[in-house]
């Protein structure tokens, strides 16, 4: 496939009259990658949204075998781009190329996962109260609801996932799979993988015969068109995976609109790790070797990595930080995703190690390459009293680097438990006795976070239908909701009641013959029958 560098606009290559370009860098060497990609202009941001818009009734009209089709589709045509794929994603973001096959082995599996949701069909949470004209002393009316899409979504491609979290991920998938159309706001540090996808969904929403707009992708390097397509009036809902800081300017925007729309965001969380006595005293060293492998995945760079670690002093807590020390000196320096992540994690260290009370526990004793946005693991280590008196240290360090906290005692852990902000995650280090013992802090942590993991660490995250990936803010701007897994699609669609209508004129899911089969609540009992 031969990369042009410009915005797909429903189907269509369209290329933009800003004049701005950009090159995409090479983060493992710091060369530059072809072709030019052009900025998108304000006036395409609109074509692709008023285009979304014309697609948007002809799009949720198609059956969910339609769509289902559509989805398995844009999986099909993933895997047929081979190793091409793979091989651009790994030229922009220096991914290694098995992790980045067992990406795209994700991004494939969530687009099947969706395309068996929405076939099945209960997702769409259908209700069914039927009349009692004899009722007293005021008859029933027949009341039926289910859930339908909201309109056109626009999402945010992830720097830190090229393929599972970024044009035909789960942010994608979900919106289509529920009928909605999407505009993808591309990820600059990764424009050409972006343009690859975004051709095989073009291509397999014309062979699906699904309408021109439903699909459409933009290219952009800065603020501008990202804040364009939030605020444009035909935008009803945006997902977002990334900073706290860009992602809150967007909710903010999204918030401030004359009709205010939803922004799901995923902004930022340290991930806290509690160390309990008893697994502290079978098993520390173990734990440690399960931490850095955790820590530096990725080159430490998931929403979900541990960046904060507490444990009451004693034995089994200092062979615990000996050997992670041990460990984080041994692991080499390695590329991060691109250069504006390098310095912004080396800007992170420098404001970590500048705090009085704080130490380097340990960091990686090879040398990065200069011209290369590689990165050392460092663990620092400090006490409770300096971690809870600075609130540079409570924030996220996108990258392999944590804070290991010494606690007093089980009322110390508790108390740190409280000051927490939101979070996506908190692991729990116990035996069966440590949870008994410290069950306030597990009632603690169910009002922080999101997925509370025992025994091991919020890295790897497993896509399934009980999977949530959300928490309470800062983690995310809305914990009710998850953007990993088939509850998902709950972010685009909304529930539209039905009163008095006769059974014809209802939509299908709705209608007394229960044509797919799906189960359905009938007078609050759930039934797969047809109705009488």
């Amino acid at each position: 496939m031969t990369l042009h560098g410009h915005s797909i606009i429903a189907g269509k290559v369209t290329r933009s009259e800003s004049g701005v370009t950009f090159l995409p860098v090479n983060p493992s060497t710091g060369a530059d990658l072809a072709p030019p990609v052009h900025e998108a202009s304000l006036e395409l941001a609109d074509q692709a949204l008023a285009a979304a818009d014309e697609a948007f009734d002809a799009l949720r009209s198609k059956s969910p075998a339609e769509r289902a089709a559509f989805l398995d589709a844009i999986a099909d045509g993933i895997e047929a781009l081979g190793d091409a794929l793979l091989e651009r994603a790994q030229a922009e973001t220096g991914l290694p190329l098995a992790r980045l096959a067992g990406e795209r082995s994700r991004t494939t599996g969530q687009a099947r996962l969706f395309a068996r949701l929405i076939r099945e069909g209960s997702w769409q949470e259908a209700r069914i109260d039927r009349a009692i004209p004899d009722r007293q002393p005021l008859a029933k009316p027949d009341v039926r609801r289910f859930m339908q899409p909201v309109g056109p979504v626009v999402v945010f491609g992830a720097s830190n996932f090229p393929l599972a979290i970024s044009v035909a991920g789960t942010d994608t998938v979900s919106a289509l799979a529920a009928g909605c159309p999407v505009v993808v706001k591309a990820h600059p540090g990764h424009p050409g993988t972006c343009e690859m996808i975004a051709r095989v969904i073009s291509e397999a929403a014309d062979r699906a015969g699904m309408p021109s707009g439903t699909f459409s992708m933009v290219h952009g390097r800065g603020v501008e068109i990202g804040m364009a397509l939030v605020k444009h009036p035909l935008t009803t809902a945006v997902a977002f995976t990334g900073s706290l800081r860009g992602g809150r300017a967007l909710f903010d925007a999204a918030s401030a609109r004359p009709s205010p729309i939803p922004f799901y965001g995923e902004l930022g969380s340290v991930n806290p790790v509690f160390l309990l006595p008893g697994a502290l005293q079978q098993r520390g060293p173990q734990i440690a070797e399960s931490f850095v492998g955790s820590l530096t995945m990725g080159v430490g760079q998931f929403c979900t990595n541990p960046g904060v670690v507490f444990g009451v002093k004693g034995d089994g807590f200092q062979d615990f930080t000996e050997k992670t020390a041990s460990l984080v000196r041994a692991w080499p320096p390695s590329t991060m995703l691109h250069f504006g992540i390098s310095q912004a994690f080396k800007d992170g260290l420098k404001r970590i190690s500048s705090v009085k009370g704080i130490d380097l526990l340990g960091m990686s004793e090879g040398t990065a390459r200069g011209n290369s946005a590689q990165a050392s693991a460092m663990v620092f280590s400090t006490d409770l009293e300096t971690y809870r008196a600075n609130e540079d240290l409570h924030e996220e360090v996108f990258g392999p680097a944590s804070i290991v906290t010494q606690c007093q005692s089980r009322e110390e852990l508790e108390q740190v438990a409280e000051s927490l902000q939101g979070q996506l995650t908190a692991s729990i280090h116990g035996t069966a006795e440590d949870l008994r013992e410290h069950a306030r802090l597990i009632r603690i942590l169910e009002r922080k976070v999101g997925r509370i993991i025992f025994n091991g660490f919020g890295t790897g995250i497993e896509v399934c239908p009980a999977m949530h990936h959300g928490g309470p803010y800062p983690s995310s701007t809305h914990s009710f909701f998850t953007s990993i897994g088939t509850a998902a699609i709950y972010r685009f669609v909304r529930p539209v009641c039905y009163q008095g209508f006769p059974d014809e004129c209802l939509p299908a899911p709705l209608q007394n013959a229960n044509p797919a089969g799906m189960w359905r609540m009938v007078d609050g009992a759930m039934t797969q029958e047809s109705l009488n």
